[in-house]
């Protein structure tokens, strides 16, 4: 018989019954620290007092009223997220995949407007990671996820990550816009090349397109600034978020310059339960914590160290780990060929560490942006047993 809950995924055989800043206990009372945080989207951690107040005092006055009527929290959260970024208006919804979406709407709503409806396809890269619904497979385009869901939606282009050739040689008189993640985390924890970032925002200007920026993983502090782009000096025209944005509550926000934002109009886009009140609650006490003096200098602070902790790792374990990747605390570790990232993930769950598998058999981590130096070292020394316990046997063989 299949189960009463769908079997869209193959789950650890692990259920937590609750969390407190980077730790979770399952219901058998055993303790992980996380290194997961829900796929990078527990922010601030588990349970943290002023989120988990905001969402609570919230809730008790009121959760849902629809957006046919203003929402308070909703104006206030997107005051303060154009205050501290390049957009000037903001669309919330309620996921990545969603707020992907919307985006590219942007994309293809300006150009229509401007008198271009032939301008509606969007280039985007080779192992990128855009989102399940049916537009953002084919924006992501990679055929494992395709298979058996049709033909893939029309209007997106695909190169290879980083070439800026390709790039150039794919712009049609139909091309929209650029998407591109900064740095890929599905993908394998690729960062972008911020001159190649920086070469996308020119190439750009130079032909009328729109950089659209996909920083649904890589935002809200995750890079050590508030948005990864900002480490190249560039701005989007239009940019996604989600994940950390709501600390692990669900919300997505489109954010948007007004030349761009001003063509969503009432009736071109719309959502039932996006900017709802209970959410951009949720929203504005993390940036509360996000924006709050040193918050983000501590971020990246102990995403250097460790970094320089995988990079040691690395040397410690050449068998296992063929090198180190990612932006802040986006990282990976990127693993020999016979040593799987699945078989690593678990072998790091008997160490009592959560990660998360990712392409090109890449191990993600991805702490909450609250995390450590010395739950950082907890970590290290966890990952440092479970490589030794991965080292190829025949790599442990005395020397002859």
């Amino acid at each position: 018989m299949i189960p009463a809950l769908m079997p869209t995924y193959n789950r650890a055989d692990l259920a937590f019954e609750r969390g407190e800043g980077a730790y979770v206990w399952t219901d058998s009372g055993r303790r992980f620290l996380d290194f997961g945080s829900g796929i990078a989207t527990s922010s601030l951690g588990h349970g943290h007092p002023h989120l988990v107040k905001a969402i609570a005092e919230q809730a008790a006055r009121v959760m849902h009223v629809s957006n046919l009527y203003r929402v308070p929290q909703a104006e206030k959260l997107a005051a303060r997220h154009v205050a501290a970024s390049f957009a000037d208006s903001v669309f919330f919804c309620n996921s990545g995949a969603e707020a992907n979406e919307g985006m590219v709407k942007a994309v293809r709503k300006y150009h229509a407007e401007n008198g271009h409806p032939e301008k509606f396809r969007m280039i985007c890269f080779e192992g990128a990671f855009h989102g399940r619904t049916l537009a953002m497979l084919s924006a992501t385009g990679n055929e494992k996820y395709l298979a058996g869901f049709g033909p893939a939606v029309e209007g997106f282009d695909h190169v290879p990550f980083g070439n800026m050739n390709a790039v150039r040689d794919a712009i049609t008189p139909a091309t929209a816009g650029i998407m591109i993640e900064p740095v890929q985390g599905e993908g394998g924890v690729r960062p972008a090349d911020l001159r190649f970032l920086r070469e996308l925002r020119a190439v750009c200007d130079e032909f009328g397109l729109l950089l659209a920026l996909d920083e649904v993983q890589t935002g809200m502090g995750r890079s050590g600034k508030l948005w990864a782009h900002q480490w190249a000096g560039i701005e989007p025209d239009v940019m996604s978020s989600a994940k950390g944005i709501g600390g692990g509550f669900p919300l997505g926000a489109v954010m948007a310059k007004e030349a761009v934002a001003k063509h969503l109009k009432p009736g071109t886009h719309g959502t039932t339960y996006g900017g709802g009140p209970l959410a951009c609650a949720a929203g504005n006490a993390v940036l509360d914590v996000v924006l709050a003096p040193g918050f983000l200098d501590q971020v990246d602070r102990v995403a250097r160290h460790l970094w320089h902790g995988m990079l040691a790792l690395a040397e410690r374990h050449p068998r296992v780990v063929l090198g180190v990747q990612g932006a802040g605390l986006l990282l990976g570790l990127r693993l020999a060929p016979d040593v799987s990232n699945g078989a690593m993930q678990a072998q790091c769950v008997e160490e009592g560490l959560l990660t998360v598998a990712a392409g090109m058999n890449v191990l993600r981590v991805a702490p909450p942006l609250i995390i450590t130096e010395a739950e950082v070292d907890e970590a290290l020394a966890m990952l440092d047993r479970a490589c030794a316990a991965l080292t190829p046997a025949e790599a442990l063989a005395p020397a002859k």
